[in-house]
């Protein structure tokens, strides 16, 4: 699932409406006040310190990151937003989200005196896209795959092209900045994608049962299609690069769960502007969870690794299970965060990962699911991780996302987390 725990991810709609009413910016000038508060309290710096010290590696008490996603909301309906204009009522979420984790969810993520303004600008496909059938309300969909033959469509493939709208990002920019500048440090910052894991974009272009065969029917045609995805890939951070249009991803969430912070990033020649080398990067493949590792990796990995080579620290996985990868996920270049999710042996995961990676521990969202959460279970859940991890010296850290639904029960995130907590004081 595409990570937006912030809100502020970069924006394709360059069409944005910049008429704030009076009332619009007195709502989101009050807002931004209560974060510069927050973000100004002493156990801030605690929290970034924490941060730092476990993604490099030193043993810290387990970490603790809570994004409820689509239950969002659930506790942040919309009819709790106040303003109408569209772009001010996204605004208006994003500092309810920053004050709802810093009062009442009890986490250790970390409130920033900033407010990031992403990029507007428009991106061409690869030649052909997907039409997606369904997916009303976070429902179920599926999709119609534009490359069905290879021989006729794999010709037709061409690298996306991003065109920046400058000017309505300094537009967007200089509003924020005059609404509430003065309080918050108001910075052009969005992340340009979630993952670059190659096969989300595969699926969509081919089809899932499409490829399930290729492997076996078409295994040149499937080569040269990851190539081409490959290529794209790297051709679109080379322009990001080039164009000084990367972010600074240490004090945002990276991967699939926890923060960047780290005195390993940016490098030591770093000067103003970001590349790739100072930056986290990520890929996971959660569309191939039901291929052999032996197919993943011949198929999969070595298109990923060019990729992940670039940058100076990498995460990999989200959803897939990877204790069955392992012997070839560990042959990624700067690799330091892994994902542990539900459907991995946690303890082999444990017993491979040891002190030498983050061991970023997905559990199960669908706990939180229902309007009355079996909070025993939850626990057991919560101690049965922690027991293989601290068995085997594990930098941990525990990560709750996914979420579809808190039951309609906002409640449900906060006792996780205080669970969370209460566990790890156990140990």
């Amino acid at each position: 699932m595409e990570q937006t725990v912030l809100g502020q991810n970069t924006s394709k709609n360059t069409a944005v409406n910049l008429d704030f009413s009076n009332h619009e910016r007195q709502i989101l000038r009050h807002l931004a006040g209560i974060v510069a508060e927050l973000a100004s309290r002493p156990s801030e710096e605690d929290k970034r310190t924490l941060w730092t010290r476990h993604n490099d590696l030193e043993q810290v008490r387990p970490l603790v990151f809570c994004d409820p996603e689509n239950g969002w909301n659930e506790i942040i309906p919309e009819s709790a937003i106040i303003c109408k204009n569209d772009l001010a009522r996204s605004w208006e979420m994003y500092f309810r989200k920053e004050i709802f984790w810093h009062l009442k969810m009890g986490d250790d993520r970390v409130t920033e005196p900033v407010f990031n303004i992403p990029y507007s600008y428009t991106e061409t496909d690869w030649g052909m896209h997907h039409v997606q059938v369904g997916g009303d309300h976070y429902g179920a969909y599926t999709w119609e795959a534009p490359l069905q033959e290879y021989a006729r469509d794999l010709p037709k493939m061409k690298f996306p092209v991003i065109t920046v709208d400058h000017q309505m990002t300094n537009s967007v920019h200089q509003l924020a900045d005059s609404i509430f500048g003065d309080l918050l440090t108001v910075r052009k910052k969005g992340m340009w994608w979630w993952t670059l894991g190659l096969t989300w974009p595969l699926i969509n272009l081919r089809g899932l049962q499409n490829y399930m065969t290729d492997f076996y029917l078409y295994p040149e045609e499937l080569h040269r299609l990851m190539e081409i995805l490959r290529d794209g890939h790297l051709a679109r951070l080379n322009f990001l690069e080039s164009n000084g249009l990367l972010p600074d991803n240490t004090d945002m969430y990276v991967g699939s769960g926890g923060f960047g912070y780290t005195k390993e990033l940016p490098q030591s020649d770093f000067t103003t502007k970001t590349r790739l080398e100072d930056m986290w990067g990520f890929c996971e493949s959660q569309e191939t969870s039901g291929v052999a590792p032996e197919l993943f990796a011949e198929f999969v990995l070595p298109y990923q690794i060019p990729i992940l080579e670039k940058f100076g620290l990498n995460c990999y996985g989200c959803c897939e299970g990877l204790d069955l990868r392992w012997e070839y996920i560990r042959k990624i270049p700067n690799l330091r965060r892994v994902s542990v999710s539900p459907w991995a042996d946690e303890s082999r995961m444990a017993e491979q990962l040891g002190r030498n990676y983050i061991f970023s521990r997905k559990l199960h969202p669908a706990k939180l699911a229902v309007a009355s959460m079996d909070q025993e279970s939850v626990r057991m859940e919560i101690r049965q991780a922690l027991r293989a991890a601290t068995a085997n010296h594990c930098v941990i850290e525990l990560i709750m996302k996914d979420n579809n639904t808190l039951g309609n029960n906002p409640q449900n995130a906060i006792d996780w987390c205080r669970i969370a907590k209460e566990e790890i004081d156990k140990i």
